[in-house]
């Protein structure tokens, strides 16, 4: 396993991070401890969860995955999407940042978190005061790092802004989506990162399993899988589920199938060629896909296989000309 440096906070992360959106709902927490310890005994040192995955559950288990092993890991959680039904059970104010992380230090049983992420945008909370809060808990302890997802880089941009100007602790790592269909973090983000020196932790590097070459837009999609699944099937399907990425996955198998290469691990690994990317969060159902997916972190791809997904990219999103310049 290779470590890469999380912007400028000088921990050193896996280049793989764990992902437990499924432990407690399509993993049960037998498998779920299992598939931990494995990741963990692999040089996997990075791990992913968020208050409301599966209700709190997945963070249940992860604490009780790291007894005894909380040390030997960097351990992120997130706060903001609705966990209840009040009209503060969501968003970015004081109130429910404070609430959101005691919650999960006592799920997780552990005294800090490493990371905390704003887990997406709060259109009625002002940032200021949002970063205020944050600031509260790393100077409280509670949390090392900050951190966001699913921000467009001018929200990111004026977060850092807020954070120089009143002096608080800022984000150092952003969770994004970002794999071969869904690659526009490239345009602004990721430059703004490389900039700022700013972690970047990417999320869905298969498409939610559409990479991965199993499925048939033809056929429903199989029981058991992301697609399928009653919490967040419908969201998955919307996101990814079209003809013309269908188009655009089948002309990516047919450059791992001329290389000789897994397909899955080709998309992980087309990823890690990216300087601007530290890790990438994987999620797993089994131990067999945790070595699987691993297992990508050793493969290297050449030029000519990065320009042949790169064209599929352009076929995609056909944008040759940009108003950056």
């Amino acid at each position: 396993m290779e470590y890469r440096t999380l912007g400028r906070t000088g921990m050193k992360v896996s280049e793989v991070c764990l992902g437990t959106m499924t432990f407690g709902d399509q993993v049960d927490e037998t498998d779920a401890i299992s598939i931990t310890h494995a990741a963990i005994d692999k040089g996997v040192n990075f791990i992913d969860t968020a208050n409301m995955y599966v209700k709190g559950r997945s963070e249940e288990i992860v604490g009780r995955a790291l007894k005894g092993r909380r040390d030997d890991v960097i351990l992120a959680s997130k706060v903001g999407i609705p966990v209840g039904p009040g009209p503060n059970d969501a968003g970015l104010s004081g109130k429910h940042i404070m609430k959101g992380v005691e919650d999960s230090l006592r799920r997780l049983d552990t005294e800090y978190l490493d990371i905390y992420y704003a887990h997406l945008p709060d259109y009625t909370t002002p940032i200021e005061t949002s970063l205020r809060t944050f600031d509260d808990l790393v100077r409280q302890g509670k949390v090392r790092y900050l951190a966001c997802s699913n921000f467009r880089a001018f929200q990111l941009c004026k977060a850092l802004w807020a954070s120089d100007r009143h002096s608080l602790a800022r984000f150092d790592l952003i969770q994004p989506p970002y794999n071969l269909l869904t690659r526009d973090i490239e345009y602004e983000l990721l430059p703004l990162c490389v900039e700022e020196n700013i972690g970047v932790c990417v999320y869905n590097p298969l498409a939610g399993g559409l990479l991965t070459g199993k499925h048939d837009f033809s056929k429903a999609p199989a029981a058991g899988t992301r697609f399928a699944n009653d919490a967040m099937g419908k969201m998955y399907y919307d996101r990814y589920w079209n003809e013309s990425n269908f188009a655009a996955v089948a002309e990516i198998k047919s450059v791992a199938e001329a290389s000789g290469k897994d397909m899955a691990q080709m998309a992980l690994a087309w990823i890690l060629t990216n300087p601007a990317v530290t890790s990438i969060i994987i999620g797993a159902t089994s131990m067999r896909h945790v070595e699987h997916n691993i297992t990508a972190t050793t493969l290297s791809l050449s030029e000519e296989e990065r320009a042949k997904l790169d064209e599929v990219w352009y076929k995609l999103r056909p944008l040759r000309f940009f108003y950056g310049r």
